[in-house]
């Protein structure tokens, strides 16, 4: 049985390069999702959701085996970040934050499918107060780059992003910051952490 690689079909969504932006249109995908607030590093509610998210997402790699004769390679954690107040993430105010973590799904799992997995995961204890769901994202036009180093260090690019580029393109931010994490910061040391920071972008259109 050939294992897809939903990433390497799909290289200009998760191969950007490192040290400019660049213009993708990512069409729609399904995700298992679970949202919180709170510090990536601190909160037991994030560890709790990421777990759940891996737990739900490989019992559908799983039922792909059986059902369908097709493996695949379970797709990198991805989060959706936003605050009440946005200069909480100059200042690093982490247990402020908000975030949806995700996990895409391939499109020939169906959704019983998936209902199926979160089901599993709820009955092994690894879920967020039943909050563990199916989304479906649509970003359309993004701008995004490869940042490699520790998550603090991604401020002064995001401020180039946010402060001139968008500026000079006539663009304005059209979605929450994405970011799509190729490392595992278990096992990599901050400095190789290799982070894809996507913005989902439309034309301003304020005159």
């Amino acid at each position: 049985m050939d294992k897809v690689d939903l990433k390497a079909q799909r290289r200009d969504l998760y191969a950007p390069p490192r040290g400019r932006f660049v213009d993708v249109e990512v069409p729609a995908m399904r995700f298992l999702a679970v949202d919180g607030t709170g510090s990536p590093v601190t909160s037991p509610r994030y560890a709790a959701a990421v777990e759940a998210l891996f737990t739900a997402s490989y019992a559908a790699k799983f039922a792909s085996k059986r059902t369908h004769d097709r493996d695949y390679v379970v797709m990198p954690l991805e989060g959706l970040w936003w605050a009440d107040d946005m200069r909480t993430f100059d200042t690093r105010e982490k247990d402020l934050w908000s975030w949806r973590m995700l996990i895409r799904q391939p499109d020939w799992v169906t959704d019983e499918e998936l209902d199926d997995a979160v089901a599993a995961a709820r009955a092994k204890g690894a879920d967020v107060d039943g909050k563990l769901h199916i989304e479906q994202l649509e970003e359309g036009r993004c701008f995004q780059t490869l940042h490699v180093g520790s998550y603090d260090d991604e401020g002064p690019t995001l401020r180039h992003l946010h402060d001139q580029l968008l500026r000079d393109e006539g663009l304005r931010e059209n979605g929450l910051h994405h970011e799509i994490y190729l490392s595992d910061a278990r096992r990599v040391t901050p400095d190789k952490l290799r982070t894809i920071l996507r913005q989902p972008v439309a034309a301003n259109t304020v005159s």
